[in-house]
């Protein structure tokens, strides 16, 4: 395994070429780590890279990206720290350009899947940098404060799947739903769906994914 600024898991596409190919880059939520996502990772087209990456910070059995700011009225007011969320973002640029040298990425061709705060950091690192990314995947997450009036170029027309669980009690789904109508607005091609269950990712929305991926990459 190659050095990266984060741990992580990479797995190749299944038929090894000379010429770089796309890639999928995961981010877990708070809590797990970088072999939480890799089940529906693995379902996804064969063809791609996969870099889960794990989060920086250790907590209880597992890791987070970002420690909560609970300033606004508790969890679910809750918004990311800032100084934690500006390195996390950071870390996980930096590990995408050392795996598209170590790994044989396509830099043109990366998507982003991330769920909970994966999700929050996913819909952030778009914004940051539209062009970086082909597609984003956001689970059952919100666009947090520090992102809400960014209005980059390069984000009209850029596919984002969002999906939020309509009896989600960790980020409910009307958080969600205006981090997707906030990227309608900006004019990306945003497909929202609200899932029943909580907060995890039921066979419904994996399958609603897994269509949105191969599309991408057909």
């Amino acid at each position: 395994m190659s050095d990266l600024p984060l741990d992580h898991v990479h797995i190749a596409p299944d038929e090894p070429s000379d010429e770089p190919a796309p890639a999928v880059v995961v981010l877990h939520g708070r809590g797990a780590n970088e072999e939480d996502l890799l089940p529906v990772a693995r379902s996804l087209p064969d063809s791609i890279h996969v870099l889960s990456l794990r989060a920086p910070d250790r907590l209880q059995g597992g890791y987070t990206w970002y420690e909560l700011d609970l300033s606004g009225g508790g969890l679910h007011q809750s918004q990311p720290h800032a100084a934690d969320f500006e390195r996390s973002r950071g870390l996980v640029t930096e590990s995408i350009d050392a795996a598209v040298e170590a790994y044989g990425i396509d830099a043109d061709n990366v998507g982003l899947l991330g769920f909970s705060q994966g999700a929050i950091t996913s819909l952030s690192l778009l914004l940051d940098d539209p062009d970086r990314y082909e597609w984003v995947v956001a689970l059952h997450g919100y666009l947090p404060d520090s992102h809400s009036d960014v209005d980059p170029d390069g984000i009209a027309d850029k596919p984002v799947f969002i999906a939020a669980g309509g009896a989600d009690e960790i980020i409910p789904a009307a958080r969600t739903e205006a981090a997707a109508n906030r990227f309608e607005t900006l004019g990306a091609a945003v497909e929202y769906t609200v899932y029943d269950g909580g907060h995890g990712i039921g066979p419904a929305e994996h399958e609603g994914l897994i269509d949105f991926v191969e599309r991408q990459l057909a």
